[in-house]
């Protein structure tokens, strides 16, 4: 009896700590891949890889092509979305303690005051990388054929980004923030101006239907706070990350990054490839069938300046 005891229990014991190798394999749904072929098949099976084409132009990895401002962006995101919900454990969003609240964040939380300002830092970081990439993407004229879609999805990220920050800004609900909004509200309030020199107010008041949308009322309030509160920890969060989801895929489809139509010769070197490029295969057509079975060298191969994206998912190393 005791024998099969001990039995079960080493058993169990060994199915237990097998449980992190079984989940790694799992994840790479059959071990990880050693050929050109399997790894492009890998990135296709991978939610995550699958953002990135199988292989990327050598003229996109340069510094000066992206200058990094897109993952700069993202990690900046990462970085405020994880420490914003660290500080929502302790922030009130009640008019009457919501000061107190980010006091005590401030003074009394360990590390509340380190993490406060890392959640600001890492905001105004992805507001000017998001600026800033909008800018480099316009100068590079990535917005041209068959881009276009994926401009407006960017334009869409900067504006949900500047939403966060002027969302953010009432937070605190200190005098700084209170003027800002209320001075931000009477911005959005302006178009009365037009609308009471064409005497239209009284029907078609977009001024104050926009200052109404924004405060919740006439003024500065427990209703704005709520207002953008929910802006802030909810709505804006989740229409930005499926605007990046949507803008990645898209960069996917649209044949990766943007690059000038001489970037062949821009590049000035050949990539030493490890496995044969389109231009070396034979002129022989092949028939479909054989095409699938992988009879034909171009499949599984590259085109001319390209490397591997995932380069550590196969044996050969990247191209210099």
């Amino acid at each position: 009896m005791k024998a099969e005891g001990y039995s079960a229990l080493h058993e169990f014991w060994i199915n237990l700590r097998g449980i992190p190798n079984h989940v790694y394999r799992a994840m790479f749904r059959g071990g990880p891949p050693k050929t050109d072929r399997t790894r492009s098949s890998f990135i296709f099976g991978n939610v995550f890889l699958h953002l990135h084409s199988v292989r990327t132009h050598l003229w996109s990895l340069r510094w000066s092509t992206t200058m990094g401002l897109g993952i700069m962006t993202t990690a900046a995101f990462l970085i405020t979305l994880v420490t914003g919900i660290l500080l929502m454990f302790y922030y009130k969003p009640y008019p009457d303690v919501a000061y107190q609240s980010i006091k005590d964040i401030h003074f009394i939380v360990p590390t509340g005051r380190f993490m406060r300002n890392i959640h600001r830092w890492a905001a105004n970081v992805m507001v000017v990388a998001v600026i800033l990439h909008m800018a480099r993407a316009f100068y590079t004229a990535s917005y041209r054929k068959p881009r276009e879609f994926n401009w407006f999805i960017g334009w869409g990220l900067l504006v949900t980004t500047l939403g966060l920050s002027f969302t953010g800004y009432l937070l605190p609900w200190d005098q700084l923030a209170y003027w800002a909004i209320t001075i931000g509200a009477n911005i959005a309030q302006s178009p009365r101006e037009i609308t009471d020199a064409l005497g239209i107010t009284a029907w078609a008041d977009i001024g104050g239907l926009q200052r109404e949308i924004l405060l919740g009322s006439d003024k500065v309030g427990e209703e704005a706070l709520i207002r953008f509160y929910l802006l802030h920890v909810m709505i804006l969060p989740l229409t930005l990350v499926m605007l990046m989801a949507v803008h990645f895929w898209r960069i996917r489809k649209d044949g990766g990054l943007a690059k000038p139509a001489n970037a062949d010769e821009l590049v000035g070197q050949e990539a030493k490839e490890f496995y044969p490029v389109f231009t070396d295969a034979p002129t022989k057509t092949y028939h479909l069938a054989a095409v699938v079975k992988g009879k034909t060298p171009a499949v599984g191969s590259g085109p001319e300046h390209t490397v591997p994206s995932m380069p550590h998912l196969s044996t050969p190393s990247l191209a210099c």
